[in-house]
């Protein structure tokens, strides 16, 4: 392939495809392209440590010298604006064209805008990238007052930030309680109280109507009761929206992401997809799914480059995500679409608890508090395909690894996680 493969989007996917191509022994040309004209960073700490901390600086995904010293074109600060998808090249944004044998979408997603009158006022923002950050940094170190509008886990990790630092804070979310798509009731209650407890103002049920202004900058989000909360940074955290219009106009299928096969193919056979961006055929619930997490994005990278290079696995991955929210350390595996019930484990009041998913008899999911030991078992079970019943989960851990280790012997074959 003499014009190689091109890798757009130099987030977590996107560079874990340029790795897991020379990880493969590919040894053609392999170009990625970044919009940001940063070194590609993690992007979990910018919620968390590095708004916190004025001398936090990006955590690189990997160092620049890996880089060059795996002869992998890393191209910064470079947008594209069209597949040409008959030509087989990118066109870019100020000119040129790239060409490519095999394309990998690694685009990802953006913040979803609000529609509010005064969302283009200085002082807010939303969490996307390091340069967001940096604004929700500076800003969070000489104000007194915050409103996060959106209780998902982004804006619910900056709120205990900001409290952690002694900023009076403020959590609108429009629907009944906290993270409604993410987890069990059980666990959203659990986070809202320790939330409040930590002094955080938590308002469910409520929508925030505009923000004034003085000076251009915010000063308050008015809600739509009228009732006015002083803040001069306003953080929107209302979910994301795929990446998905260079797709599109290039004829490829979309639907809630880009779609995809088992192998990671899109609709057109030379262009591949992966990541927060990509709708699929999840093999463990069989419905349709688009997941947003770096767990996800790398391991269907990993995946796209062993199909690039002529292996025919399938997609396969046991999902997993987390979140630092304060003192809760908050592990999920697996995905409870379809579940029908759930046992609870450990003790709440002790800030260390786990609920496990059912549907039917079948373990789907696990969703854990501060208590990593049962999160990493989940993943081995559920790996594995070992499903314990509901009174063994009860039980504790201690039986359910004795159980597990019990099907292990009886199926020497099972992955392990």
């Amino acid at each position: 392939m003499k014009n190689g493969v091109v890798i757009v989007g130099a987030g977590h996917g996107g560079v874990q495809a340029a790795a897991s191509l020379r990880e493969e022994g590919y040894d053609g040309p392999v170009i990625l392209l970044g919009e940001e004209a940063e070194l590609p960073y993690h992007k979990p700490p910018l919620s968390k440590t590095f708004i916190k901390d004025a001398e936090a600086k990006p955590q690189p995904l990997r160092g620049e010298a890996f880089y060059t010293g795996n002869n992998i074109d890393l191209r910064a600060g470079t947008l594209v604006e069209r597949i040409d998808l008959a030509a087989r090249r990118l066109e870019l944004a100020g000119g040129g064209a790239l060409p490519f044998d095999r394309l990998v979408l690694a685009t990802g997603s953006r913040p979803r805008a609000l529609p509010l009158p005064g969302a283009g006022l200085a002082g807010v923002v939303s969490l996307r990238s390091l340069a967001d950050a940096r604004v929700i940094r500076e800003v969070s170190g000489r104000v007194e007052d915050a409103v996060i509008i959106g209780g998902g886990f982004i804006g619910l990790e900056i709120a205990a930030t900001l409290r952690a630092a002694g900023r009076n804070v403020t959590v609108v979310e429009a629907t009944d309680r906290l993270l409604g798509r993410a987890v069990a009731p059980v666990l959203a209650a659990h986070v809202h109280r320790r939330l409040e407890a930590m002094g955080v103002q938590v308002l469910t049920g409520t929508t925030v109507a505009r923000l004034d202004e003085e000076g251009g900058h915010v000063v308050a989000a008015v809600l739509a009761s009228g009732k006015r909360l002083p803040a001069q940074l306003v953080v929107i955290g209302i979910g994301v929206v795929p990446n998905v219009e260079l797709a599109q106009a290039a004829g490829l299928a979309v639907a809630n992401g880009i779609k995809v096969d088992p192998r990671m193919r899109t609709s057109a056979e030379q262009i591949l997809a992966v990541g927060d961006a990509v709708n699929y055929r999840h093999w463990f619930t069989g419905a349709d799914v688009r997941l947003e997490s770096v767990q996800n994005a790398t391991d269907q990278a990993r995946l796209a480059a062993r199909t690039i290079l002529g292996h025919e696995d399938t997609y396969a991955a046991v999902p997993w995500f987390w979140s630092d929210i304060g003192d809760m350390k908050l592990q999920m595996v697996g995905l409870a679409l379809g579940g029908d019930r759930h046992v609870v484990t450990g003790d709440a009041a002790e800030n260390r608890f786990s609920v496990y998913h059912y549907a039917g008899d079948r373990l789907i999911a696990i969703e854990s508090v501060n208590r990593p030991g049962d999160h990493m078992l989940g993943r081995k079970m559920l790996g594995a395909g070992f499903s314990p019943a509901p009174g063994l989960a009860v039980a504790g851990p201690e039986a359910l690894k004795a159980a597990f280790a019990e099907f292990q012997q009886g199926n020497p074959a099972a992955a392990t996680g």
